[in-house]
């Protein structure tokens, strides 16, 4: 079942890169979430993703909104993969891609690689966008955008 503009996203638990357990119910009723799945750390475009999320990572806080990377590697890849690169927001493993099956994310190239999709949610947990795209650096301007008009 995918997920939909208007849905509530479901409530997930996931290790963080510190190895820190995350509960999307923590952040649910205080801000606006963009949270985006990738396919792999330390690929072209999946880092490309990551550094354009951290080159507008501060857009984001000022406008309210935290940022959440959620892929289907390890704890340990994350860590190296978020200090290689400086960057500042949540990255969760997903490893046995339950958090990927809860929101319905669909594989990407001919179902050969995890799927690239972004969920920009209200502070109550409504999806007011998804962006389905493999085209990495895409994402980032169109969530802002959406977090704009959520506080606008």
């Amino acid at each position: 079942m995918s997920l939909k503009v208007g849905d509530i996203i479901p409530n997930f638990t996931a290790k963080d890169a510190n190895g820190e357990v995350f509960e999307s119910k923590d952040v649910l009723g205080r801000k606006p979430l963009v949270i985006y799945f990738y396919p792999k750390d330390n690929t072209p475009g999946c880092t490309t993703e990551a550094c354009s999320f951290r080159d507008q990572y501060e857009d984001f806080v000022a406008l309210g909104a935290e940022v959440i990377g959620i892929s289907s590697d390890s704890v340990d890849s994350h860590q190296k993969f978020s200090h290689k690169h400086h960057l500042p927001f949540v990255l969760l493993s997903d490893a046995d891609k339950r958090i990927r099956t809860l929101f319905g994310v669909p594989s990407g190239l001919l179902g050969l690689l995890p799927g690239r999709v972004t969920y920009v949610v209200d502070k109550n947990g409504v999806i007011i966008l998804i962006y389905d795209s493999m085209v990495a650096a895409k994402h980032i301007p169109k969530a802002l955008e959406a977090i704009k008009e959520l506080v606008s």
